[in-house]
């Protein structure tokens, strides 16, 4: 199986945990060079009035190139709060929301300085919640990017995944307010296991199409 290095992204969408619980370990790029709009700060869900944009404040110098490692998160708003107030509104009345809150819930207590620290550890929790014992490490230097199968460049919220990422096959499964807005394809990660919990493992693993280049 050939070694990959992953984004470190905040409660990252469907399509990177698909590939996420399939490693015996996990590298998280911490020398790229930080970018806007990515999932690096945001993700998304889905709440009564549809998909919500949840995205961290940051700090980074101005004028030059920041690595990620080195971004800061900013607490001038009271970005957890607002984050956990959504998702509560949102999955209070999921299936299995009140099974997670107090592994969570502390994420969105505690301020973390670096970007970088929050979404791998956040990582973590979530494998644990899926029963999953991988690994989790931080890169030592930078990767050249090979964008054909990299996922450091086909993950990303303003791309289209049917373009950019071919492998991905959305499968559906419940979801709180598919009645009002129909399914909603490749959200965080959060949404999957507040409404299927325990089976949401066993979907994860369907939503590759092939799995021979990895």
């Amino acid at each position: 199986m050939i070694s990959l290095i992953y984004p470190a992204l905040y409660n990252g969408p469907i399509n990177y945990f698909a590939r996420l619980v399939r490693d015996k370990e996990i590298v998280l790029e911490q020398f790229d060079h930080y970018q806007k709009q990515t999932y690096r700060n945001r993700c998304k869900i889905v709440g009564p009035n549809g998909v919500i944009a949840l995205s961290i404040p940051v700090k980074k110098l101005h004028g030059v190139k920041n690595l990620l490692r080195d971004i800061r998160i900013d607490y001038d708003t009271a970005w957890n709060r607002n984050h956990w107030r959504s998702l509560v509104s949102s999955y209070a009345s999921s299936p299995y929301f009140e099974y997670m809150t107090d592994e969570l819930v502390p994420f969105y207590e505690r301020k973390f300085e670096f970007l970088i620290d929050l979404n791998k550890q956040l990582m973590e929790c979530i494998l644990e919640l899926m029963s999953l014992d991988i690994p989790v490490t931080c890169s030592s230097s930078f990767t050249k990017i090979v964008k054909d199968s990299d996922p450091r460049y086909f993950i990303h919220p303003k791309k289209r995944e049917a373009v950019e990422d071919p492998d991905f096959l959305p499968i559906e499964y419940h979801q709180v307010f598919s009645d009002r807005f129909g399914f909603k394809p490749n959200l965080s990660i959060l949404d999957l296991l507040f409404n299927e919990g325990p089976a949401a493992l066993g979907i994860l693993r369907q939503n590759l199409r092939t799995y021979s280049q990895w």
